[in-house]
């Protein structure tokens, strides 16, 4: 029993390893974190954001905007230069529409992300290592 439980574990965390190193998972935590600073700063009762129209309304929407950034490009990696630039853009957007961005610490959080997942790019394979001339075949 313990013995299939570490083997799953390890089967888990292979997979998981494998699913992190082929996507921008650490520009997509940080961008879906900041999404969650910033909508979390804009909570407010219902009455108040229906009673403020857009202005309640946009905390909400770059907040969540910035969420789904990051997730996207989890499921279709190819989609990180533009989720990547949409969320840093939502991010600087958050500083003006919801209380400085979550206090610029979910602004700061967004932007992070969105240039990691901009500037990530998938694992290349590794080269053979060179190999120097035989002295013999060498020409004077």
């Amino acid at each position: 029993m313990l013995t299939a439980l570490r083997t799953r574990a390890v089967a888990a965390h292979r997979w998981f390893r494998a699913f992190r190193r082929t996507r921008p998972f650490w520009g997509a935590v940080w961008l879906v974190l900041g999404g969650w600073t910033v909508l979390k700063f804009s909570l407010s009762s219902v009455q108040l954001i229906v009673s403020t129209g857009f202005g309640g309304v946009a905390g909400y929407l770059t907040g969540g905007g910035m969420i789904l950034s990051g997730l996207v490009p989890l499921a279709a990696p190819r989609q990180r230069y533009t989720f990547g630039l949409i969320g840093a853009l939502l991010a600087v957007v958050s500083l003006v529409v919801s209380n400085l961005g979550g206090f610029l610490a979910g602004m700061a959080l967004g932007v992070l992300g969105g240039s990691m997942m901009v500037g990530w790019g998938p694992k290349r394979p590794r080269r053979a290592p060179r190999r120097p001339p035989h002295p013999a075949q060498e020409t004077p």
